[in-house]
């Protein structure tokens, strides 16, 4: 028993390591926030800030101009909520049509989704632009939303792994009661598709409201800025940067993320490792 006790002993001591060794540049980033500006950089060895101040959060919250930061926030989150019913739409139709409709070159149009995944953003992003621009839907949040609503191949894969787990015979019965295809979707597969929605629901909510180079590119009028593009604002090459209100801001911005981590951490968990059952 002693023995035992003391591999437990070790095991959390080293998880609790690796977890302050992971942790730490959030936690430099926090004790940085109630520092001077001039001070971050000079004193980055000394995690306790001297003196405790503030201002730093005061200040960025006043954001920039006529715009304060929480305008930056709310622009973030609707911007993130129509993506995310975008995403949850889209998706879950195309992966219930992979996964349970019989129609021609459904695996040659699937292997072809597949490998979209390998490309990267950078080649696809000059002819999105041009076509956007043509549609005249520059500044404006048209070309960051609407492409969500034609499916986004991760979490097109993800959910057609998770629909492939149904049984079939449920559709079956509900076809002998009744129900046409899209009944079948959703009195069948959508209740039970819940978890894989969580699951893409979050890892949405991140990647929407960490994104930086789709608003750069396609937003100019400072009252449509995220949280991201707001955060970039705070430096500058010309003057010295307000590092105190960035980090400070970038403090806030990081709130939502870890609330929503924290209560959905679990549908994450069982979203990814359920869809991963059956190939």
């Amino acid at each position: 028993m002693k023995a035992k006790n003391i591999k437990k002993l070790l095991y959390h001591v080293l998880v609790g390591g690796f977890a302050i060794l992971i942790l730490y540049p959030v936690i430099w980033l926090v004790m940085s926030s109630f520092k001077r500006s001039n001070q971050i950089f000079v004193t980055a060895e000394s995690l306790l800030p001297s003196p405790f101040i503030l201002g730093n959060y005061a200040q960025g919250w006043e954001g920039f101009g006529d715009y304060g930061f929480s305008t930056f926030i709310g622009n973030t989150l609707v911007f993130v909520l129509f993506v995310l019913v975008g995403h949850l739409i889209s998706c879950s139709l195309i992966a219930f049509g992979f996964a349970r409709l019989k129609f021609v070159g459904r695996s040659f149009w699937f292997a072809i989704m597949i490998m979209t995944l390998m490309l990267p953003y950078e080649v696809i992003m000059i002819p999105q632009y041009i076509i956007f621009a043509k549609l005249g839907w520059l500044d404006s949040l048209k070309p960051l939303v609407v492409p969500a609503y034609f499916g986004h191949p991760f979490f097109i894969f993800l959910l057609v792994q998770f629909i492939r787990t149904i049984p079939r015979e449920l559709d079956e019965a509900a076809t002998i009661d009744g129900c046409n295809t899209f009944g079948i979707y959703r009195r069948i597969i959508l209740p039970l598709l819940v978890p894989a929605l969580a699951t893409t629901s979050i890892f949405t909510f991140y990647w929407t409201w960490d994104n930086l180079l789709g608003p750069v590119l396609y937003l100019n009028s400072p009252s449509k800025y995220t949280v991201s593009m707001a955060l970039n604002m705070f430096l500058s090459n010309e003057s010295v940067s307000n590092w105190g209100a960035m980090f400070a801001m970038s403090v806030v911005s990081l709130i939502p993320v870890f609330i929503i981590f924290f209560i959905f951490q679990r549908y994450v968990v069982d979203g990814i490792s359920t869809s991963g059952l059956k190939g």
